[in-house]
């Protein structure tokens, strides 16, 4: 198992299998990562609602986990996945849709 933080968490990113995209980064606890690996479908641990979710649990937009990677350090996961619509709550492919400009705008790069 990873190492947990204080919290019992541990942070994933979440990557597109086939083109390596960045779509998502939450966080896991031995719970979410336990229903992952038995579902194959990514779950995670809500810090907002404290409780296990999983992703795409109300839109149908899951996450199909293909393989999950361990960092040297053990503290971060990397979740490669097929997703099944967008990763992003707002309708965006990925949740990092938007890019901080040098004048320190938020400007939209994506969907």
């Amino acid at each position: 198992m990873p190492r947990f933080d204080a919290a019992g968490l541990v942070t994933a990113v979440v990557l597109d299998s086939a083109s390596g995209d960045l779509l998502m980064v939450a966080h896991m606890d031995a719970e979410a990562i336990e229903a992952t690996r038995t579902t194959g479908l990514a779950h995670f641990h809500s810090r907002s609602r404290g409780r296990l979710w999983m992703k795409g649990e109300t839109s149908g937009h899951v996450l199909k986990v293909i393989e999950i990677r361990v960092d040297c350090d053990q503290d971060a996961l990397e979740l490669r996945v097929v997703a099944a619509g967008p990763a992003c709550h707002t309708m965006a492919s990925s949740c990092f849709y938007r890019r901080l400009t040098a004048e320190g705008a938020l400007e939209r790069i994506q969907d």
